[in-house]
């Protein structure tokens, strides 16, 4: 498939995320994330911001989904969203059901391997039991703990050959990536490509970045919709 550029609106205030969202979509962005402190935050009424103000975007709830899977996911489908997020450290029940309200209300499942001993097994569970994607994820307070005690920071682009080769389904990574990292994703053969902190996000106030980010994100799309793998 061709590479896809999502932006993470890892934010907390509905406002900014909108603004942001304009910017990126204007800097060639093709699919919008309800980032987790984003729905934290402002919960279905952000997605529904989102779905009002973007009617045509791909819109991805990060709801990171551990119990509860088919409400969560018929509650953010009926808001506007077109993917969310279930773990794969989940029951495996809970993802079925994920997965079998994303076929009732139509809506795209990703599995997410995060905190998985085996990134690996987790990424093929997740494939078996139905999502339609893959999201290999290094987490925010694993890399932030792990280069706190001088150590190297893990990257999810470590794993993403061996994941990539694990399952047929289109594979995201996610995890600090930066941005020459996030242009060479396609290469790895995962063309889901997500932009968040921190390249648009920062890290640690989870507000826009500062700077030229428009101009960055154009040339970061660019290069990313033209590294086909």
């Amino acid at each position: 498939m061709k590479p896809i550029v999502q932006l993470s609106l890892d934010l907390t205030d509905i406002r900014e995320a909108l603004d942001t969202a304009a910017m990126a979509l204007r800097a060639g962005v093709d699919w919008l994330e309800a980032g987790t402190p984003l729905l934290l935050a402002e919960g279905l009424h952000g997605v529904r911001a989102l779905r009002k103000a973007f009617p045509d975007v791909p819109i991805v709830a990060d709801l990171k989904t551990m119990d509860g899977g088919y409400l969560e996911a018929e509650m953010m489908a009926k808001a506007g969203a077109t993917h969310v997020v279930v773990m794969a450290r989940a029951h495996p029940e809970t993802i079925k059901m994920v997965v079998k309200a994303g076929e009732d209300f139509g809506v795209k499942v990703m599995g997410d391997n995060l905190g998985c001993p085996d990134m690996v097994a987790g990424a093929r569970l997740l494939e078996e039991l139905g999502c339609d994607y893959v999201i290999h994820h290094i987490g925010y307070d694993e890399r932030r703990g792990i280069a706190a005690r001088g150590l190297r920071m893990p990257s999810p682009l470590n794993e993403l050959r061996e994941v990539v080769a694990a399952v047929k389904v289109p594979v995201q990574a996610v995890g600090g990536l930066s941005m020459e990292q996030a242009i060479r994703c396609p290469e790895y053969g995962a063309p889901l490509v997500v932009l968040g902190a921190p390249l648009t996000i920062d890290a640690d106030t989870f507000k826009t970045a500062d700077g030229l980010l428009e101009s960055s994100l154009k040339i970061i799309c660019k290069k990313i919709h033209e590294n086909v793998s």
